[in-house]
Parts: structure tokens; sequence; C-alpha cells
């Protein structure tokens, strides 16, 4: 069974950045991420609705459970590679906190988490399998999932972020930016790509916003005002809404 894994794991068509699978996983993605919470508001009672927020939250959680899974299966596990110091793996296993839970603090932090560096993600993907792989569907939903939670929770759930929140997940993304610091040192690792510009498990060169920000490590330093930068276009919607109904009252 080990090697049937590691040789599924390991063999695959190269993924084709801005290709047709690309472009189309951006727009399949995009229809649901509207379509589903809409629907669910619309349509649903409260009880369905919990149930398919439920389902979301276990999914993307389960999605990195599972890869972990088949690379110790496989004998492929890393500790260098494989742990949840990236920012969308940390992600995917606190999401069941907003989904299941309804937890405010979780939805703060994650909420910026999700509309900066999983968007940023989506366009340049640091994957190498095409479609239909594993770590194709793997990567995507790990990503898009996320995405169509945090939409799910503002939209069918009605929390919404607060400029306070902002605030609080720019803080909590620097304490996680020091931990997994701490982490690569420790384990002479690259996770949140804080020793090096993100690679694919190759270890090949993924061009991303990375490379426009200057060389190691001032580009860490210039990701910090682009965070910020996408914090706040993020959180804008929310507050021209806030804006209107104040002068409407």
């Amino acid at each position: 069974m080990r090697e049937a894994v590691f040789s599924y794991l390991n063999t695959f068509d190269p993924f084709q950045m801005f290709g047709l699978e690309h472009i189309l996983g951006i727009i399949i993605a995009l229809i649901v991420i509207i379509a589903l919470p809409v629907y669910a508001k619309r349509h649903l009672n409260k009880q369905m609705q919990y149930k398919i927020g439920m389902l979301i939250g276990w999914i993307v959680f389960g999605n990195y459970i599972i890869w972990v899974g088949l690379e110790i299966i496989a004998g492929t596990f890393d500790y260098k590679v494989h742990l949840p110091v990236h920012l969308c793996r940390f992600a995917n296993i606190m999401i069941p906190l907003v989904m299941v839970w309804r937890s405010y603090l979780a939805y703060e932090i994650l909420f910026f988490w999700g509309f900066s560096g999983m968007l940023q993600a989506s366009i340049t993907p640091d994957i190498a399998a095409g479609f239909p792989h594993f770590h194709y569907f793997r990567f995507w939903l790990g990503h898009h999932g996320l995405i169509l939670a945090l939409v799910y929770a503002t939209v069918v759930y009605d929390i919404r972020p607060s400029f306070k929140s902002l605030k609080k997940s720019f803080i909590a993304l620097n304490i996680f930016l020091g931990f997994a610091t701490i982490v690569n040192i420790l384990m002479d690792a690259n996770y949140f790509w804080i020793c090096g510009k993100p690679v694919n498990q190759f270890g090949e060169h993924i061009p991303t916003l990375l490379d426009y920000l200057g060389p190691w490590p001032w580009y860490i330093i210039s990701a910090e005002f682009v965070a910020l930068a996408h914090f706040l276009l993020a959180y804008s919607p929310f507050y021209f809404i806030n804006r209107r109904r104040k002068v409407h009252q």
C-alpha cells in the first residue's frame, strides 16, 4: 500500500499557471463562493444553514488531515514541509471554530487572513500537480474552501468584521510570523516563506507577488505593508456600508 500511495502522490502532469485548469478552477470557485451562501441564506432554514456550514468547516479541516495522512502512509511526511505552519494550513485547522462553534475571535482573525493570503495564493498557487490529481484538488480546497467558509459565515451566519477585528488579525498575523520564524530556526525549515521565496514540492521557484517586494529579508518587511493594504481593502466594503447606515439613521 505504501508503494502505491507514494507512486500516486508523486506521479502527475505538471500544473500550468494561468492555464485552463488554473482559470477554470478560479471561475468555478467564484461561482460556488457566491451562489452557495446566497442560496442558503434565501432558501434554507436555520438548521440546514448550520449543517451546511458545519460540513464546509469539517471538509476544509479534513482536507489538510487527509493530505498529512497520505504523506505518512507513503513514508514521505517531513516535519520541515508538512506541519500547519503555513498560514493557509493553520487557517484550515482553525476554520471549524468559526463554522461549527461560531467563534467571533476566530472569525475576526481568519477573515482578513483569508481575503489576503488565500486570494494571493489562488492567483499564484504553489503547486506542481495539475488536474485531476489529489494535490490539485487539495490545494484549491484548502484555499478556495477557506474563502467559501468565510463568505458563508458572513452572509449566512450574519457575522461581520469591525475595524478592531482588522487590528486583531494583523497582530495575530505577526504573532504567527514570530512563531513560524522560531519553528524555521529550530527545524531548518522555510515555513511561511520566511527564509526564502515560495517553491513547489520539487524545490522549483514559483512566481509570486514576493518577487516584486525585494530580496530576502527585505521582502518580509515589504509584505507587512502589502498585507496591511489587503486587510484594509477587505474591510472597505463594511466601512462604507456602516457609514451609509449612519448617514440614513
